[in-house]
């Protein structure tokens, strides 16, 4: 069969090209971009996945997202789970972002080599805990004493060294989960280490640290937003809100300067939906509507 294709050149070049195509695509799918449109200023879209089925991902592209929020701190996803959807996701140009369970620079490298494009880490409040998270996604495979070093600014890697570095971990995305009024306070000195990109907002555990549980139309707890929105933005970096409710408070939080959208989660649409179709349903034929129990959309 070789014999006979090789006799027909024009069937050869059509296979070489289309081979070449294909591996191009592939590149580029896998390519990781969502930095750099952070980076320009750029609003970015995204959803939280619960679901492992393979089917998810697919609608996530075909809504237009840039990012889907993979959760393991509150959702029971294992490691294997969350590679198997990070390779899906990658490879229909979507970046995925995972949550860890704790601020742990191993289980962030672990998510890297899963193939995550970024690493959020929760409730993190002081200084060592964001050095540790850049040090796993902007000096990974690097540990250890030598590590250290880099990261408290005692000496600087050398041109071979930093060359490979960037390299390795061209376009991570390091993301720092701020929930909690310890944070808050501290913010000008967390937010200034270098090497971290962007800022996710917590809403649920920053309005339980401020005394105000799911009061988020409380001034207070608007006032701390916006504080954690403006200072984000006078260091540079991006910065995200995750409400599984109407897309108002995003498009609220759009306009005070929120740049990647974290929109509600397939469980929280789906079980809300639910509601409002079963209560439509079972109201033609008289029947009492059931209240909404929204306590378990929180993620």
């Amino acid at each position: 069969m070789d014999q006979q294709i090789s006799k027909l050149p024009w069937i050869h070049d059509l296979v070489s090209n289309t081979t070449i195509y294909v591996n191009i695509s592939i590149k580029l799918l896998m390519e990781k971009t969502l930095l750099k449109k952070i980076k320009a200023g750029k609003v970015v879209f995204g959803t939280c996945m619960t679901s492992t089925s393979p089917t998810w991902p697919a609608i996530a592209k075909r809504v237009g997202l840039d990012f889907v929020f993979l959760d393991t701190e509150h959702i029971p996803l294992e490691r294997m789970e969350i590679a198997h959807l990070c390779q899906i996701l990658r490879a229909m140009g979507i970046a995925p972002i995972v949550r860890i369970p704790s601020p742990d620079p191993y289980k962030a490298c672990q998510m890297m080599d899963a193939g995550a494009e970024g690493v959020v880490a929760p409730y993190l409040e002081n200084v060592s805990q964001i050095k540790e998270l850049v040090g796993a996604l902007k000096f990974r495979p690097l540990k250890g004493e030598l590590l250290d070093e880099f990261l408290n600014g005692e000496r600087e890697p050398d041109f071979v060294l930093k060359e490979y570095l960037d390299k390795w971990n061209e376009g991570n995305v390091c993301i720092a989960n701020i929930e909690s009024v310890p944070a808050v306070d501290k913010l000008e000195e967390l937010l200034s280490i270098r090497g971290l990109d962007a800022v996710f907002i917590g809403p649920h555990d920053l309005s339980i640290s401020l005394g105000l549980p799911e009061q988020y139309d409380h001034p207070l707890f608007e006032a701390a937003v916006k504080k954690i929105i403006r200072i984000s933005k006078e260091k540079g970096l991006a910065v995200g809100i995750h409400f599984s409710e109407s897309p108002d408070r995003q498009i609220r939080w759009m306009k005070e300067g929120v740049n990647m959208v974290i929109h509600s989660s397939d469980l929280a649409m789906f079980s809300q939906r639910l509601l409002l179709d079963m209560d439509c349903i079972k109201s033609a034929i008289g029947e009492r509507s059931q209240k909404a129990d929204t306590s378990g959309d929180v993620i």
